[in-house]
């Protein structure tokens, strides 16, 4: 695809535009409170369009479009669907004791529950899967969209190489582009700058993904139009759009997404994850944390309209010429996007990229500044040089990402990759935090043991059940480590039940209506199953 330059100058004012704001909006971060949780002072629309942003990125729109442009379909969809009653159950349950204690991190959170070695074993997992599989990954997939759009013979050919030799030097490029762009404003302006980047990006990344999706179904009517081409959509697609599965499917069974496995990575990534549960410990009022939280539910309702139906329509239009499954997505926009309209989509895509990277740069700076750095080394650290320790930290995280991103492509399906190698360490995590907030007299060695053995025992079940679903192997890991937990607390119970005290920095008036607007999401949710049954 070659690009008008019209379009090159919409890609670079876009990127440009993004950079100004965000470097404004960071500008005087001094405290630590400031640069880590934006002064505690977000609201619920900066936090639920920023949620959104930070976790729709190519991951979604190259994994995720991939596996609908694969055998799964649209039951690939279940991961968005059900985070948005999973949103519901953070927004209810959990953020009002998150927010209660001021904690800074979620690994804190298990400091103040248990003790200081299950703060650092989470802030240690933590911290690796970040770096090696989160960050490396978005690069990855965000590059891999990126040179996918171009045609690389043209460019093999007047560099003099062979196409794959290209197509490396590309995908090096556009790794180390996205991530140093990325990472100059986190470095700069903390948390307040990541989410004023999120805004814009999320915008532009859902307004863009609606645009496919239409001139997609344009392009499928063809001379009798938009209508035509819907009804086509969805008479030929019949067998990839269901949501429900057979219960032993490989990547998603019905029993998993129900009642299973895929209950744990989604508790764990929307209720327990630094990278997402930053925005909510912002929030200046736990009101406007739970209606940022409900609106980022709400807005996943139609998030796979815009990510799920091209990966099919990619599949529809061009399923012989798309040899990779992660390709579908880019390619199908290179290909029926009108001309002026490339570069927006381009500058939109690169976007999502970057909104979920600068967000797990900044989280990951978090959890080293606070959970280790500060907890471990200095604990007499001023505000001034944790913010300094934060940005270090943040340049050096990106570039090992960008080191380590290349090698991503010896996996097969981004998306898939990304969800089953979570599956270490989320289980012991979940049942860490579950646990200890239904069971007061729980010890801290039942949290520790628990997320010990989730490796190992995770790994085993890989190993030993191929063939069987890694969700089921989530859910297996899961129940070991709460049987566990269940029987250390039956055999050492605490003395006394542990009370976590209020810090009294944020006002907890719940939401007015917050149970009502829950439901009301669940509603929709059962009724989009129903729907597409």
């Amino acid at each position: 695809m070659s690009l008008t330059p019209l379009d090159l100058f919409a890609f670079a004012a876009f990127l440009v535009f993004v950079i100004v704001v965000s470097l404004y909006a960071g500008r005087g971060e001094r405290s630590s409170e400031d640069y880590f949780l934006a002064g505690r002072k977000l609201t619920w629309w900066l936090i639920g369009i920023s949620l959104i942003a930070s976790n729709i990125s190519t991951e979604q729109f190259v994994g995720m479009a991939g596996s609908a442009f694969g055998r799964v379909g649209l039951a690939i969809a279940s991961y968005e669907w059900m985070a948005a009653v999973t949103l519901v159950f953070v927004a209810w349950f959990l953020l009002p004791r998150f927010l209660r204690t001021g904690i800074y991190t979620m690994p804190e959170y298990l400091e103040r529950r248990y003790n200081v070695h299950a703060r650092t074993l989470m802030a240690f997992y933590l911290m690796v899967a970040y770096v090696v599989v989160a960050l490396a990954t978005v690069l990855y997939s965000g590059a891999l969209g990126l040179v996918t759009i171009f045609d690389l013979q043209e460019v093999a050919e007047r560099l003099g190489v062979s196409p794959d030799a290209a197509r490396g030097v590309a995908m090096t490029a556009a790794i180390w582009f996205i991530g140093v762009i990325a990472s100059m404003y986190t470095i700069y302006g903390g948390l307040k700058a990541v989410v004023w980047s999120d805004l814009i990006q999320g915008t532009a990344l859902l307004l863009g993904g609606l645009l496919v999706v239409l001139i997609g179904f344009d392009r499928l009517g063809g001379e009798a139009g938009f209508f035509a081409g819907v009804d086509v959509f969805f008479e030929e697609n019949a067998d990839k759009l269901h949501t429900v599965l057979p219960w032993n499917d490989p990547e998603v069974p019905w029993l998993a997404v129900f009642v299973g496995g895929l209950w744990i990575p989604n508790l764990f990534y929307w209720g327990m994850n630094q990278f997402i549960t930053q925005r909510t410990l912002g929030a200046k009022s736990l009101a406007e944390g739970q209606r940022g939280i409900l609106f980022a539910a709400c807005l996943k309702l139609v998030i796979p309209f815009v990510i799920v139906f091209p990966g099919i329509m990619a599949y529809q239009l061009y399923g012989d010429a798309i040899s990779r499954p992660d390709e579908a997505y880019p390619y199908l926009m290179s290909r029926i996007l009108p001309p002026q309209f490339r570069g927006v989509m381009l500058a939109a895509l690169t976007g999502a990229v970057m909104s979920s990277f600068n967000s797990m740069l900044n989280s990951a700076s978090t959890i080293f500044t606070m959970d280790l750095y500060q907890r471990h080394w200095r604990r007499d650290a001023s505000a001034g040089q944790l913010v300094r320790v934060g940005r270090m930290a943040t340049a050096v995280f990106a570039m090992i990402a960008c080191l380590w991103a290349p090698f991503i492509s010896r996996f097969e399906g981004v998306f898939t990759y990304i969800q089953m190698v979570w599956g270490f360490i989320s289980p012991g995590i979940v049942a860490s935090f579950l646990f200890g907030i239904a069971v007061k007299r729980a010890p801290p060695v039942a949290s520790i043991g628990a997320m010990l053995m989730g490796v190992p025992l995770y790994a085993a079940l890989l190993w030993q059940l191929p063939s069987v679903a890694f969700l089921h192997h989530m859910a297996i890991t899961f129940l070991v480590q709460i049987v566990f937990m269940a029987y250390v607390t039956w055999r050492a119970p605490l003395a006394e039940p542990v009370v976590i005290p209020d810090a009294g920095l944020v006002d907890l008036t719940p939401m007015r209506g917050a149970h009502a607007s829950g439901i009301v999401v669940i509603l929709a949710t059962s009724g989009l199953y129903i729907w597409f049954w």
